[in-house]
């Protein structure tokens, strides 16, 4: 390909717009190096505070900054990108310091995306497997794109086989595969029946990427052909934005399906491969532009015509893992799904050797092609005053490469089980040999570091042990955060751990018993490795208020007591209330389970632990015979000065009259501290 500037379409689509600074894109991948000249002036930002800074030097990082170059690369500089216009958000979810990045981390990398007020999230990386083998956070963080009207755009994958790749493959997201210079499908691009159901190439072939050290590269796979798609989505936004319209990001994905050109090899063999069609620019922009025909129509037709299905529809092959062996044939045999822990690669063109090879236990292969050494780059152009974005928040800051950068400081309420881990074998030893035998049927035996009644046991006759410990807040069986007290309050901190722990591990129906904990504190930038090998961020908790602990029965049976004593005739009674906080609690925790490092999910978490809110609420609506019909959380207009005020919004329906209007209630939670607190009081309206 050489340039994008001989993409068909994209000169005459540039002479239009270059992007506007109003549509915002996301790329979920390595750091960026922003320090090369291709983002010279680009006001390029980046979230931190999650994972590490761990500078822009390595694999992972070369991808990030190659991607980024695809899309935001300045027209004045050595590689110019396809939206070099547009507000710009990297964030770094692949990192150099592990091997591997999980379907965890990345579904933390799409929640932070979307909390940055983004229209397109790039995400040119995955995992073989299929939608319905997708973990559930993955899957969750896909589906708030989809409700929050965000487009998708992932690489279909460079393994060369009938295989699905997630993101890619679940529904509402736009898969993208690659076209080579003669506009025929890449060999190495997968052509799985989720990328065929919703996907379309694009030119992926000898792509001019910018690369580490100021150099630029032609490079070749799916990674780059996403960013050209996720580009040209932002300028079509643009352009809606320039007709004076709201811009309609998934209106656009299906867009760019409908108006793709079919396979014309005439070839049955290669049209397999074809997807849904190739990128066509020229007909998207038609569309967008002409007086006669408005986008947001597409997007407003019955699901089941739309070119990106919400659901999926049938079962596709058995995903395999990568052959990374330039395979372009369907693969014998199925191998095992992956586990919960199995690695995302950032797609590579098998095909293409690499400039460089990585060393062991650094991200799979890069995306150089095998031929051509790196081009030097010209001086820039001195680079105009950069814009501030006005959606940018505080939490985002400008992308640099000095590594000593302190980040913005953000903040997680999180809930979740409690759980501790060892690291390592040495560790895990010294428990064992530290603690006490214990008495089994009038024997005594070695205590189980892993039993949970021995640990408490140990903990409590020693309890600086607490500290040697990784403690861990776990959403079922995954670790999601590492605990980590500090400050001046450490020993109460672990004193409270020590006690949810024990009470963890007390009969259900007990007064006492504990399961879920909420956990406020601040996000460092670190993380930790577990004895697994996952990287965990860490979680600092100051202070023990906020770090409560509690059954859904007993908090139910709390606030139930409580509505109960203060009931007036006609509302609900005890029994009524308890079945109904119960089930508020239950949705939230497994219906709309999170990472409680957005605002929004903080003030979600916040909600169910401070159930006495929702206690009135219930009672309320319960007293008129309505039932709760689901959560959701809005930024809220009732605002103080220097807050981050969001509305928990309740809308109940009627089981017996599905003609009577629905009644939404609405309190407000601010969540500018560690601990967030409730504002006002709760606002009721009816809802057709």
């Amino acid at each position: 390909m050489g340039k994008l500037s001989i993409i068909p379409g994209l000169s005459e689509l540039w002479r239009l717009t270059k992007g506007d600074d109003r549509v915002g894109v996301a790329v979920v991948d390595g750091r960026v190096g922003a320090g090369h000249p291709a983002f010279a002036g680009s006001g390029l930002a980046s979230v931190e505070g999650v994972w590490p800074s761990d500078g822009a030097t390595g694999a992972k990082a070369a991808h990030g900054t190659s991607v980024a170059g695809v899309l935001f690369g300045q027209h004045d500089g050595p590689v110019p990108g396809v939206a070099p216009g547009c507000r710009k958000v990297s964030v770094p979810a692949f990192s150099d310091r592990w091997a591997r990045t999980s379907q965890l981390d990345l579904a933390r990398g799409i929640e932070l995306a979307l909390d940055e007020g983004v229209h397109v999230i790039n995400i040119s990386g995955g995992q073989l497997a299929s939608a319905e083998e997708a973990e559930d956070p993955l899957a969750r963080a896909v589906r708030r794109c989809k409700e929050s009207n965000v487009l998708v755009v992932a690489a279909a994958g460079n393994d060369g086989c009938f295989c699905d790749h997630v993101p890619a493959a679940l529904p509402s997201v736009l898969a993208v595969g690659a076209l080579d210079d003669e506009g025929r499908p890449l060999p190495s691009s997968n052509w799985g029946p989720g990328n065929t159901r919703q996907g379309i190439l694009a030119p992926g072939q000898n792509i001019p990427v910018p690369v580490p050290g100021g150099g630029v590269a032609l490079q070749t796979g799916t990674s780059l052909a996403a960013p050209v798609v996720s580009g040209v989505a932002a300028l079509l936004l643009s352009l809606q934005l320039r007709d004076g319209r709201e811009p309609d990001p998934r209106a656009i994905g299906e867009l760019l399906m409908t108006t793709a050109d079919p396979c014309d090899l005439g070839d049955a063999d290669a049209c397999a491969r074809f997807l849904n069609g190739k990128l066509n620019i020229t007909k998207a922009v038609t569309t967008v532009t002409s007086n006669e025909t408005d986008v947001s129509v597409a997007h407003s037709q019955a699901e089941p015509v739309s070119p990106i299905p919400e659901t999926a529809t049938g079962r596709p092959e058995q995903a395999v893992p990568s052959c990374d062996c330039g395979c372009d044939q369907a693969p014998a045999a199925a191998a095992t799904v992956p586990t919960a822990q199995a690695a995302l690669q950032a797609p590579t063109d098998p095909a293409a050797a690499p400039a460089t090879t990585p060393a062991a236990g650094s991200a799979a292969v890069t995306l150089s092609s095998p031929a051509p050494a790196p081009v030097p780059s010209p001086a820039p152009a001195p680079p105009p005053a950069p814009t501030p974005p006005p959606q940018a928040t505080s939490t985002v800051t400008t992308s640099s490469d000095d590594p000593a950068r302190v980040p913005a400081q953000r903040l997680a309420y999180a809930q979740g089980v409690l759980g501790y881990d060892f690291a390592t074998e040495a560790r895990r030893d010294s428990f064992k040999q530290l603690m006490a035998p214990v008495e089994v049927g009038g024997a005594h035996v070695p205590a189980n570091p892993y039993d949970p009644n021995h640990m408490v046991a140990h903990l409590r006759e020693n309890p600086s042990e607490s500290s040697a410990l990784i403690w861990t807040l776990n959403l079922d069986l995954t670790p999601i955060y590492a605990i980590e007290p500090n400050g001046g309050y450490t020993v109460g901190v672990y004193e409270r751990l020590v006690d949810f722990l024990s009470r963890q591990l007390e009969c259900d129906d007990g007064a006492n018993f504990v399961d879920r904990v909420s956990i406020p504190g601040k996000l460092p930038g670190r993380t930790v490795k577990l004895f697994s090998g996952q990287e965990v961020p860490v979680v600092e908790v100051e202070l023990k208020r906020g770090l409560y602990g509690w059954s859904v029965t007993s908090l139910a049976n709390a606030v139930a007591e409580a509505g109960a004593a203060g009931a007036k005739k006609g509302n609900p009674s005890a029994d009524t209330l308890r079945a109904a906080v119960a089930e508020f609690l239950t949705r939230v925790y497994y219906d709309l389970r999170n990472f409680g490092a957005t605002s929004r999910d903080r003030a979600l978490n916040f909600a169910a632990t401070n159930a006495v809110q929702a206690r009135d609420t219930l009672a309320q609506a319960l007293s008129q015979g309505l039932a709760l019909q689901d959560i959701d959380v809005e930024k809220s207009p009732f605002a103080r000065p220097d807050s981050d005020c969001w509305d928990v919004k309740l809308r109940f329906f009627d089981p017996e009259n599905s003609r009577r209007a629905k009644r939404v209630y609405r309190f407000t939670v601010d969540v500018k501290d560690v601990m967030p607190v409730t504002v006002g009081d709760i606002r009721s309206w009816p809802e057709s």
